[in-house]
């Protein structure tokens, strides 16, 4: 199976001001990291897929600094990894980045799988994920905290719904996002590191014309 994760490189701290015009961080000069929320969705994916074989691919949008997340994402042990760059993506929202993001999972090709984070640690939103699958016309469930059980068409999972439990079945292609609970991340290898050096990050910018995008009324966002 093909599992696409969605990661984020997010700043290291707190003490971020923002612009006043913009209303967007301002990230130039702030020590950055790979979203924690995503973690666990990157443990998961590499669950499933010792369990039932396939690939893992690790897609992120951003500066091109944010390949620091895919390289973190390859010592991890991911097979594969996209960076989403353009300057006309600064300051992207919900709207826009999940709108971009579809578009690189549709650029990728077939998959089974698309794994989120719960949220972001700068924007807090928890929407992305669910956007980009209404994008992609695909069935979606939010809050995972358990897998059941994984079969050749279909995904059983375990949504936390504060007040309730609700297990649900999941036809292929579709996406998760998973609570923090669900497994307990890797520590990056260092051999992994070193095997993965020189292993490629694909890179790609607008993935559709500046006319559609605007037809769209996203492309200042993106």
């Amino acid at each position: 199976m093909t599992i696409i994760v969605c990661i984020k490189q997010v700043p290291g701290t707190t003490a971020v001001d923002i612009d006043e015009t913009t209303g967007v961080l301002k990230r130039a000069g702030v020590a950055a990291k790979l979203n924690p929320y995503d973690l666990y969705a990157l443990e998961t994916a590499l669950r499933l897929r010792s369990e039932h074989g396939g690939r893992v691919v690790a897609l992120t949008m951003g500066p091109p600094q944010a390949e620091a997340v895919i390289r973190e994402a390859y010592a991890m042990g991911v097979d594969d990894g996209y960076l989403l760059t353009d300057p006309a993506f600064a300051g992207s929202d919900v709207l826009a980045t999940s709108y971009t993001l579809a578009g690189a999972v549709r650029h990728i090709g077939e998959y089974h799988l698309i794994l989120c984070g719960r949220q972001t640690t700068d924007g807090d939103t928890a929407q992305v994920g669910s956007a980009m699958a209404e994008h992609l016309d695909i069935p979606h469930a939010a809050w995972v905290n358990s897998i059941q059980s994984v079969d050749k068409t279909s995904i059983t999972v375990t949504q936390n719904m504060e007040h309730t439990l609700e297990t649900v079945r999941l036809p292929f292609p579709c996406l998760i996002t998973v609570e923090k609970d669900i497994y307990t991340p890797r520590l990056p290898s260092y051999v992994n590191l070193k095997k993965t050096a020189d292993r490629p990050v694909t890179r790609r910018a607008r993935i559709l014309p500046r006319s559609e995008m605007n037809r769209r009324s996203v492309a200042t966002s993106l």
